[in-house]
């Protein structure tokens, strides 16, 4: 009798168990977001809050820039990828069959980046024709553009980031028109900065975000009328800055569960003012309303 209750008894602890594990919630994985340097820190920031205020795991990385965020979206490697170009027929022909959906953040403006040697030594602006030249070893000392007596060092960004295909378009009409160069290659942003600034004679292609006006200055572009026109948000606003491009995250078909979640506060009043304070252009959010970073 004794043995037959210690069966019963284990019975229902066994039928408990198994309830349990049937109506337990199951884990919420953890979020992957891959791509643009210029978009992280948004992003970043987006994800420490839901990370504090709704315990979402969120992981992100910047490996690749934005042709490695797209790649690892398609491949399966990460659920959201951050881009700072507009996806185009060529990512839509390597990946046939995903349904990129674009959502944009706001916008950028890229900027050609000296270091405080060359911006002491009088270098401001410089024209489309004159970046060509440095672009392909015609011009290699700043003194031919009216500068200090100093050899020009250019690092160039690496080939598939969202800021070199901006310089590109602007500087050839057309990627696939762009000269093979042998220029020493620079990846993140924050790498670039560093570069330039640490390196006499520095020129490269950068966020105007991230020109801090102290070891790093963003140049204006002279037109062939003349004019100038600097990187600044009004000119970014206005349309009028020329090398200026869209800050995206992008997901394979409509965003679901903690990536939509991700995307609603991107584009909220609360992740526009983050667009703002990493010194974007907010794009829900009028001029007058942001803040410089």
């Amino acid at each position: 009798m004794l043995r037959a209750g210690r069966m019963l008894l284990g019975r229902w602890l066994w039928l408990a168990v198994v309830a349990a594990a049937l109506t337990a919630q199951p884990a919420l994985a953890a979020l992957r977001v891959n791509g643009s340097t210029t978009v992280n820190p948004v992003v970043s920031e987006a994800a420490e809050w839901l990370r504090a205020e709704r315990g979402l795991e969120i992981f992100v990385d910047t490996q690749g820039g934005s042709s490695g965020g797209i790649a690892a979206l398609a491949d399966g490697r990460a659920d959201v990828g951050m881009s700072s170009r507009p996806l185009g027929p060529a990512d839509r022909e390597r990946f046939p069959g995903v349904p990129f959906e674009s959502h944009d953040l706001g916008f950028d403006a890229v900027a050609l980046v000296v270091s405080k040697d060359v911006w002491e030594g009088g270098v401001h602006t410089l024209s489309r024709a004159e970046m060509r030249a440095i672009y392909e070893g015609r011009t290699r000392n700043w003194k031919q553009l009216g500068g200090p007596d100093q050899r020009i060092a250019f690092f160039n960004k690496e080939p598939g980031r969202g800021t070199w295909e901006v310089f590109a378009k602007w500087a050839y009409g057309d990627v696939s028109k762009v000269p093979l160069v042998s220029h020493p290659e620079v990846g993140a942003n924050r790498e670039v900065r560093t570069k330039v600034g640490a390196s006499r004679g520095a020129l490269s292609q950068l966020s105007a975000a991230w020109a801090d006006g102290k070891t790093v200055f963003a140049l204006g572009l002279r037109g062939e009328d003349g004019q100038v026109v600097r990187p600044t948000r009004e000119a970014l606003a206005g349309g009028s800055y020329p090398l200026s491009r869209p800050l995206l995250v992008v997901t394979n078909g409509p965003p679901r569960g903690a990536a939509a979640e991700l995307i609603e506060l991107l584009l909220s009043p609360r992740g526009q003012a983050m667009v703002a304070r990493h010194g974007y252009l907010p794009r829900r959010q009028p001029l007058a309303e942001t803040s410089s970073r």
